[in-house]
């Protein structure tokens, strides 16, 4: 997978392609990005200035901060459960 390209060169080709000079298919061959690569930035931009529809790239980024969270929380509580029934039978078997 090849690098990410730079978030000033993302912001520039959306200018450019927002500037409707050229197709968007044509800057994003002269550009060197595929056309639906150069599409997805496109949809992002708006949507992080308001003007589309979709997360903004701050929510993106809270929303996988959340999600990341409630695995751990979600394995902590089957540790907690695992544990207190281990703790439950060891109380409940005659010495």
């Amino acid at each position: 997978m090849p690098p990410p390209h730079p978030p000033e060169f993302r912001r520039r080709a959306v200018e450019l392609a927002r500037t409707g000079d050229k197709p968007v298919t044509v800057l994003a061959k002269s550009l060197g990005i595929s056309q639906s690569c150069l599409s997805s930035w496109i949809r992002q931009a708006d949507a992080d200035e308001g003007r589309g529809d979709g997360l903004t790239s701050a929510e993106k980024k809270e929303l996988v901060e959340l999600r990341r969270k409630a695995r751990q929380l979600e394995l902590e509580n089957e540790i907690l459960k695992r544990a207190a029934a281990y703790f439950a039978r060891e109380n409940v078997l005659p010495k």
